[in-house]
């Protein structure tokens, strides 16, 4: 990969960031059916990947021009992805992805979301 990267986030930096009310904007790039598997416990923007041709084009206006922004998915890999097409658009932006995805959340922060 020749770009930027986004950060790597564990899950429990990311628990303490939200215990903290860091500012920041969670981005979830799973699908709908995912998402009523597992959802994640707090406030996300949802931009699943596969519906990627119908946000594309009014990214700027979806998410914040300045701020942290998290991205995750189930393992980490889609949202590390997008996480490198938003810096590569917005090189600008504080871009960090979830390491290991909502599955590592469920299984080192909160076991009551489900893993699939």
């Amino acid at each position: 990969m020749n770009g930027p990267t986004p950060k790597p986030l564990k899950a429990s930096e990311l628990n303490n960031w939200l215990s903290r009310n860091v500012d920041l904007t969670v981005v979830d790039v799973r699908e709908q059916q995912e998402l009523a598997i597992a959802p994640f416990p707090y406030p996300v923007r949802h931009l699943p990947l596969s519906d990627a041709e119908n946000w594309m084009g009014t990214i700027d206006a979806v998410l914040p021009q300045s701020g942290s922004i998290v991205v995750l998915c189930h393992a980490g890999v889609r949202s590390w992805n997008f996480g490198c097409w938003l810096l590569e658009n917005r090189p600008s932006l504080d871009v960090w992805n979830l390491e290991g995805g909502i599955d590592a959340w469920s299984v080192m922060v909160d076991s009551a979301v489900p893993r699939y």
